[in-house]
């Protein structure tokens, strides 16, 4: 199916579409130099260099089974993606930036990357333990982990603030699939969104003072591919939000942190509706 890599600025609405591609590209990250965005597609890892956009592949050493979970470090010099080749089931891995050999972080599975702390020696992720999804951070240096929400319903999508002092996250733990914010800790859950429309993947932008994510129609089971959606930006603090597009897509649209490093733009993909069946 085709897909359209994008970027969109926020403070006017331009949407600039960098590249199109019969592959099933997904999730795009913005490489902390600004000079690239990171895509998976195919259980495999590109880069593009916004200069001359085209799919180069990264390296991750024998893992071709990834999905859509994936983050360079904000220091730039780690790259976090998933991949279920050796367990069967959503696993972290870990490798420098510049190459070399590839280790596995998370003992426990399934764990599905999502974003690092401001200080990249932790990264957040979601998981399933003892049959309940929850949130979770996971020592870079140690591999410890730290379950810091849970229960029952669905966690999903967590993303550090700059300052690191709260963690956005999606949950219906209230009902409704919406967004949520946490003290790093855990602590203070609050939510965001109200709930009417079934709310994904909040990334908070670099400055801290927005929050864009993916807005499904109420209703909606999931965050399935093949649906029209908008993305919206809000308030860090809270408040109505504004949609800035709508557009063909769902998940492999916003999932992983896209912000620019100067906090003026963001990425995301969309799909010709023509060509994608809803699941």
């Amino acid at each position: 199916m085709a897909a359209s890599l994008n970027i969109i600025t926020p403070a006017t609405g331009r949407i600039e579409t960098i590249l199109r591609s019969t592959r099933h590209i997904e999730a795009p990250n913005w490489m902390p130099d600004g000079d690239a965005l990171l895509v998976n597609a195919e259980g495999r890892l590109f880069r593009v260099p916004l200069a001359s956009p085209d799919l180069h592949p990264v390296a991750t050493n024998g893992w071709e089974q990834l999905n859509n979970d994936h983050a360079p470090s904000p220091d730039g010099r780690w790259l976090g993606f998933c991949d279920k080749t050796e367990t069967g089931k959503s696993c972290i891995y870990l490798r420098a930036a510049t190459g070399g050999p590839t280790r596995r972080l998370t003992a426990q599975v399934p764990s599905w990357l999502h974003g690092w702390t401001p200080d990249s020696r932790h990264l957040l992720y979601t998981c399933v333990r003892e049959g309940r999804f929850g949130i979770a951070r996971c020592a870079l240096d140690t591999g410890a982990e730290t379950l810091l929400i849970g229960g029952e319903g669905h966690y999903d999508g967590p993303d550090s603030t700059p300052d690191g002092r709260w963690i956005w996250f999606n949950s219906d733990r209230s009902g409704a699939m919406a967004l949520w914010r946490m003290r790093r800790d855990g602590t203070a859950a609050e939510q965001m969104t109200d709930g009417q429309r079934v709310d994904w993947f909040a990334h908070p932008s670099p400055d801290g003072k927005q929050v864009c994510y993916l807005s499904y129609p109420a209703g909606t089971q999931g965050h399935p591919a093949g649906r029209d959606v908008q993305l919206r930006i809000m308030s860090a603090a809270g408040g109505a939000p504004r949609i800035l597009a709508e557009i063909h897509g769902g998940q492999g649209s916003l999932n992983v942190p896209s912000w620019s490093p100067d906090g003026t733009r963001f990425a995301f993909v969309s799909y010709d509706k023509a060509e994608n069946t809803p699941v």
